[in-house]
């Protein structure tokens, strides 16, 4: 199938009430960035035509947040369900042809490699509607997938308005959609609001393609965790952690020594050559340079620091804004700002 434009909608307007906070849910930083600014990286190599942003809750601040993406943002102005929120869209993408993928902005841990095979998934088979599914042991909060006796999808039923019988169901919605441009505007004012919430369920146009002789395909993502929305401090925390592994796991990976890998921080701009060694809780943070042949001792904590090679750097010490030479041993407990 010949490629057709892709443009992206990012939902971040809600509030977030789980979260117990007064900063707007997409706001909350996790693994050095907001986790709205994790969803985005993870689809900008998707190299999207537009990237429309729908904002609501603290819009203002949320729109500070972004000046550093190329993105158009839309206000819903009151919450009245997802439905409604791409609905918002209309204004900007109500004109375009080709695939429009729907992503939550409190979804961090989305990889860009599952967003691109989606998307070529979905293109593959030519359909009106993917949505994507993944499988998971307590499915509690999430919208069931229901499907035929040939594992075809038929809707999606939300928590809330789900029997008991369909609340047993593992296979859940992950909220994210690849739909064809054309069919998603011109049905979405066909969603009603006949549920327990009183809300425009984007979920719904599942069940109004298949009323009209459409095959919804799906795409599973076996990973599990990398779907999961970001609802609580717990939730935070554990996103957080996954991103450090992955992180440190591929540093490992290119031959950088790690003693407790998960005590330790390094920021994605921070650069670090093989045959150097961190010891438990070192925190490298802003953008910087380690050579090989470093050692940096229980601990410390270095920003915008550029180290030359065979560098020792003592246990709890505190470096900012340095470059040191070749060599160079700093005392435990030292601390510097140059």
């Amino acid at each position: 199938m010949a490629h057709t434009p892709l443009s992206l909608v990012v939902l971040a307007a809600g509030k977030g009430t789980r979260m117990k906070s007064n900063q707007a849910k997409v706001l909350h930083e996790l693994f050095y960035a907001p986790m709205l600014h994790h969803v985005l990286n993870a689809a900008a190599p998707l190299q999207p035509a537009k990237t429309v942003v729908v904002v609501g809750h603290q819009r203002q601040t949320v729109e500070e947040s972004l000046a550093e993406y190329s993105v158009e943002t839309v206000t819903q102005k009151e919450q009245l369900g997802t439905g409604h929120a791409v609905l918002c869209t209309e204004p900007v993408l109500g004109n375009i042809k080709g695939t429009v993928m729907i992503l939550c902005g409190d979804t961090p841990l989305i990889r860009s490699e599952t967003l691109q095979a989606m998307v070529t998934e979905h293109q593959t088979h030519e359909a009106i509607l993917t949505v994507m599914t993944t499988f998971l042991d307590t499915p509690t909060h999430y919208g069931r997938v229901i499907c035929d006796i040939d594992d075809m999808v038929l809707s999606i039923v939300e928590e809330k308005d789900a029997s008991p019988e369909q609340k047993r169901i593992q296979e859940i919605n992950a909220g994210i959609y690849c739909v064809d441009a054309e069919f998603l505007f011109a049905h979405l004012l066909s969603i009603g609001t006949d549920n327990s919430q009183g809300e425009v369920y984007l979920t719904d146009i599942v069940s109004l393609a298949v009323r009209e002789g459409y095959r919804v395909h799906k795409f599973i993502n076996p990973s599990a965790q990398d779907i999961l929305g970001v609802n609580s401090r717990v939730e935070l925390a554990e996103a957080q952690r996954e991103l450090q592994l992955r992180r440190n796991r591929q540093l490992m990976l290119n031959g950088v020594g790690m003693i407790s890998p998960d005590t330790i921080l390094v920021s994605p701009k921070t650069n670090i050559a093989q045959d150097v060694i961190l010891h438990p809780g070192v925190q490298l943070s802003g953008e910087s340079t380690i050579a090989s042949g470093c050692v940096i001792e229980t601990g410390a904590l270095l920003h915008n620091v550029n180290l030359a090679a065979d560098c020792r750097i003592g246990a709890y010490s505190c470096l900012k804004e340095c470059s040191l030479q070749a060599e160079t041993i700093i005392p435990p407990h030292s601390s510097s700002c140059c």
